[in-house]
Parts: C-alpha cells; sequence; structure tokens
C-alpha cells in the first residue's frame, strides 16, 4: 500500500505538476476508467491525457499537493489542494490572470502497480467561482 501511494504522489509530481505527459503510462493502464470524466473527456489514458494537458494549459504554474492520503486494500484516497493562474480559456471561461486554489479527493484503484480505475471529486463550483464564471447577484 505504501507503493501505491507514493505512486500517486509520483504520478502528480511528474505528470501534473511537471507536464509529463509521456510518462503517464508508467502510473496508468492505457484502458484506465475515469469514474466520474469531466465534460467532454475521451475514455482511457488518451482521454484523462488530454484534460490534464488542457488543464496545464489554461493553468501553466498549476501545482497540486497532497494534503493527506490513505491506502486499503487495492485503493488510495488522495486529498490534494492545487493552485494555478488562469492564463488561458477554461471551460468556456477567456484567461482572467486570477490565482486559484482548489481543494478535492480522488480515488483510485490499483490493478498491480498501476491504476485502472479513478474517481476525482474536486469544487468545480469554487473554482468557476474564483475565475467569476457567475454573474454577480
Amino acid at each position: 500500500m505504501q507503493d501505491n501511494k507514493a505512486t500517486v504522489r509520483a504520478f502528480l509530481d511528474s505528470v501534473i505538476n511537471k507536464g509529463e505527459f509521456e510518462s503517464s503510462s508508467e502510473f496508468f493502464w492505457d484502458d484506465m476508467v475515469e469514474q466520474v470524466p469531466l465534460p467532454d473527456q475521451g475514455p482511457g489514458l488518451a482521454g484523462l491525457n488530454d484534460v490534464l494537458r488542457g488543464m496545464r494549459t489554461a493553468f501553466p504554474d498549476i501545482h497540486w499537493a497532497v494534503e493527506e492520503q490513505i491506502a486499503e486494500g487495492d485503493k488510495v484516497v488522495t486529498r490534494f489542494e492545487w493552485t494555478g493562474t488562469h492564463q488561458a480559456e477554461f471551460f468556456g471561461v477567456p484567461a482572467t490572470g486570477r490565482s486559484v486554489k482548489v481543494w478535492g479527493v480522488v480515488i483510485d484503484r490499483f490493478e498491480g502497480t498501476k491504476i485502472k480505475d479513478t474517481r476525482i471529486i474536486m469544487d468545480a463550483l469554487g473554482l468557476m467561482a474564483q475565475l467569476g464564471a457567475f454573474p454577480k447577484g
């Protein structure tokens, strides 16, 4: 289980924080399943990489930090916080230059040494509010 926690942390560091998308296959199976896909997210590892590239384009300084992790059996639960500066369109919101801080939880299920399926619960409403996506009432 410690190895699985380390795998999740290594993925966050190399793929998300450093943008080394070509190494994502070291952490996920090609046919991985995103249990709660983002709008228009394609299937498998290719779909995940497309989403991550889009996030990195919109927030070039994106940085994910692990706040806590719990591992049991074949699952790792990670509570995270990510920060970034909005520099390009994201879900229809043009670049604002605003800094954001977003919390969330991800549950990864391993098969062997790689992640087979993942489920992310993220404060998307809070993110969009920070970007000014909602009219002031």
